[in-house]
């Protein structure tokens, strides 16, 4: 078995193969350091966690990990929270951030015996309609390279070697929102012991904490903008603004320690296998960032198709791979709708025309209904962290 990506799809499916059994490698074309400490996601959806703890994965977030169910949503009119653990199935969060998750994950797929190739790009998989797939590499020395196995499993993203090996009568479904934010990584502490959503006429701005000691921000901008093209000053100004801190406290200011131009946008291919090549994670469906829902799904994915490896390795049944895609489009379609929901939830046109003043009533209209229905706010729990 093949894997290409060290990411959360393909390190939890490497772990739970390897678990049991089966041979298989990770081909990673960045370094072992890069994969632990790029900072991504940080909010596992309580079947995640259970997934996690499963396969033996958990022990880190078990340690680490912080309970989180309480969301904040602020105007500029007023703001109110849900705490929605005791809404919906009654499930919350666990705030773990994504590189402590997979530094875990890396781990304890070598302590396993697995085999991770960190700094070998895959480059095409070719003959995947045939019984043993080819993965053409480019080795961490620059020499060409090959690997072969029964299965392919590609986890490698939306610019990765899987996706570009597609056939031709692959569907493509893109969704451009026309959002941007700034990705701020702030070495402050949280500023409020709540997910924060702004919902402002300049735009929207978030909170969400990752450590005690470290904060994410988002700051919509401008689409088009480059990442450095606000001072720091301007930037913690303009969350101040938006985040009402004259109102309802001050933020927690300290030095931004990493920022990145993030296009919200959505993109979903079918159907999910091509013979022995099969996608997971964003190489199967890229989600915007407003509902955390990116790794969770990966997580998800990576599961259903372990289970199907085995009974087809282990058992010559091959129901489970035959099911693969349609099961796991069920979950991301699903995802896909409530991501959409909550970008018209927390962003809004800024002209004065007629229409921009009607898609704005919307929203308030929306969030009034949040705030004072129990039917919305049922369904806004279970959608929220559920995958």
């Amino acid at each position: 078995m093949v894997v290409l990506g060290a990411g959360p799809a393909g390190l939890v499916l490497g772990n739970i193969l390897v678990d049991r059994g089966i041979d298989c490698v990770v081909l990673e074309r960045s370094t072992r350091t890069h994969v632990q400490t790029r900072a991504r996601a940080g909010f596992l959806a309580a079947h995640t966690v259970r997934i996690l703890e499963r396969h033996g994965l958990a022990e880190g977030l078990r340690r680490r990990g912080q309970p989180h169910s309480t969301c904040e949503f602020r105007t500029e009119d007023d703001r109110f929270r849900l705490d929605y653990s005791g809404l919906g199935r009654g499930e919350r969060h666990t705030v773990y951030p994504q590189q402590d998750l997979v530094t875990d994950l890396v781990t304890r797929f070598l302590a396993r015996g697995g085999q991770i190739r960190f700094g070998t790009e895959a480059v095409a998989v070719r003959d995947a309609d045939g019984e043993r797939p080819t993965v053409a590499v480019r080795e961490a020395d620059g020499r060409p390279g090959r690997w072969r196995g029964r299965y392919v499993a590609g986890c490698d993203g939306q610019h990765g070697a899987a996706r570009r090996s597609l056939p031709p009568g692959t569907v493509r479904h893109h969704r451009d929102h026309g959002v941007t934010w700034l990705g701020l990584l702030a070495e402050a502490p949280p500023s409020l012991d709540a997910v924060g959503y702004a919902a402002h006429g300049r735009g929207f701005a978030g909170h969400m904490a990752r450590t005690s000691e470290v904060t994410r921000y988002y700051l919509q901008c401008e689409p088009g903008t480059p990442a450095d093209a606000w001072s720091e000053d301007r930037i913690w100004d303009e969350l101040d603004l938006r985040m009402g801190a004259d109102k309802y406290g001050p933020l927690h200011r300290g030095p931004l320690i990493q920022r990145s131009v993030v296009d919200l946008r959505s993109d979903v291919l079918e159907p999910l296998r091509h013979g022995a090549l099969f996608l997971a994670g964003d190489a199967a469906g890229l989600i915007s960032p407003s509902a955390a829902k990116g790794a969770n799904l990966a997580v998800l994915e990576a599961e259903l198709l372990a289970d199907a490896l085995t009974d087809a390795l282990r058992a010559g049944d091959p129901a489970g791979l035959d099911a693969y895609s349609a099961r796991c489009l069920t979950h991301i379609w699903r995802a896909q709708e409530f991501s959409h929901w909550m970008i018209g939830l927390l962003h809004g046109p800024s002209g004065a025309d007629g229409e921009s003043l009607f898609h704005n009533s919307l929203r308030r209209s929306r969030l009034a209904s949040l705030r004072t229905s129990r039917a919305q706010q049922d369904w806004f729990a279970e959608h929220y962290v559920g995958v």
